[in-house]
C-alpha cells in the first residue's frame, strides 16, 4: 500500500514535473494548438472579456498568449504547483498568479468568486480523481452566464500520461456528462485534430515509457532530446492541415456555460 502511495505522490507531483518538463511541453505542439483553438474561440466573443482565468495555470503558456493578443483585460491563474507560479509570473508579469488547490481553496481565492467571464480549464480533469467535483468547484469562480472553455484529451492513453497522473481520457459524450453533472450547460463539444494530432498521438503511444526520458530537461540547457524537438516541429507544421471538427479527432473542446447561482 505504501508503494502504492507513493507512485500516486510522484505522478501528482507538478513541481517536480515543472522541472522536468518545463522546456518540452513549452514546445509541445499539441499544446500549441489548443491553445490556438481557445484564443480563437475567445476572439469571436462579442465583446471585450474583461476577466479571464486559466485554471490549472502550469508554467503559463495559455495566459502569455492571452496576453500577447490582449484577449481580455484582467488574467489571472490558478495553479497548483508553486514552481509552476513562479515560472508563470517571471513570463508574464503582467498577469497575477495563485497558487492554489482549488479542491481545497485559500482565502485568497475568495476575492475571485463569481468574477469570470471566461474560465479556460486546459488539460486538467484527466489528472483528478472527481473531475465533477473539481469542475463544481472552478464553477465558483465564474459570474452567472460566464463561459467554461475545457479542453481534455481523448483517444487511448500512453505510458507517458500514465506517467504524468492521467486517470482517464474522455470522449464528446463523456465530456458533455461530465460537465452536466456539475451543473454546467453544454453548448458545443468539438473533436479536433484529425490526422496528423492522432498520428502525433499514436507517435506518443508507440515511443512508450522511452518518451519519459526523452523529453525530460537536460542536465545543461534543460532542452528535450534533439530527436524529440525535431519531431515536434514537424508535427508543428503537420497541424496547419488538422481539422478543427472531425469525428474522428481526439482533442476534445468543450464550450460550456454557467447559469443560475
Amino acid at each position: 500500500m505504501t508503494e502504492v502511495l507513493a507512485k500516486h505522490a510522484e505522478r501528482d507531483d507538478w513541481s517536480r514535473h515543472w522541472d522536468a518538463y518545463a522546456r518540452a511541453v513549452s514546445e509541445n505542439p499539441a499544446q500549441r494548438m489548443r491553445h490556438k483553438l481557445i484564443l480563437s474561440t475567445i476572439s469571436r466573443m462579442p465583446g471585450k472579456v474583461e476577466f479571464l482565468l486559466d485554471v490549472g495555470s502550469g508554467q503559463g503558456d495559455f495566459l502569455q498568449g492571452a496576453a500577447s493578443s490582449n484577449a481580455a483585460g484582467q488574467l489571472v491563474g490558478f495553479e497548483l504547483s508553486g514552481v509552476g507560479v513562479a515560472i508563470s509570473q517571471a513570463k508574464v508579469p503582467e498577469a497575477t498568479f495563485i497558487q492554489a488547490d482549488l479542491l481545497n481553496p485559500p482565502e485568497t481565492l475568495r476575492e475571485y468568486e463569481g468574477k469570470a467571464d471566461v474560465a479556460v480549464c486546459s488539460e486538467v480533469i484527466e489528472h483528478v480523481d472527481n473531475p465533477v467535483i473539481f469542475l463544481q468547484s472552478l464553477r465558483n469562480y465564474l459570474k452567472p452566464g460566464g463561459l467554461l472553455i475545457l479542453t481534455v484529451p481523448g483517444g487511448p492513453m500512453s505510458a507517458f500520461d500514465r506517467h504524468i497522473g492521467h486517470r482517464k481520457h474522455f470522449s464528446a459524450k463523456s465530456t458533455a456528462s461530465t460537465l452536466q453533472m456539475a451543473r454546467f450547460s453544454v453548448e458545443n463539444i468539438q473533436l479536433a485534430g484529425f490526422p496528423f494530432f492522432n498520428l502525433y498521438r499514436l507517435t506518443v503511444i508507440l515511443r512508450g515509457k522511452r518518451l519519459i526520458d526523452d523529453v525530460k530537461a537536460g542536465p545543461s540547457d534543460g532542452r528535450p532530446s534533439t530527436l524529440t524537438t525535431l519531431g515536434m516541429r514537424l508535427f508543428q507544421f503537420l497541424f496547419k492541415w488538422n481539422s478543427n471538427d472531425s469525428p474522428l479527432g481526439w482533442q476534445v473542446i468543450a464550450l460550456a456555460r454557467k447559469h443560475g447561482s
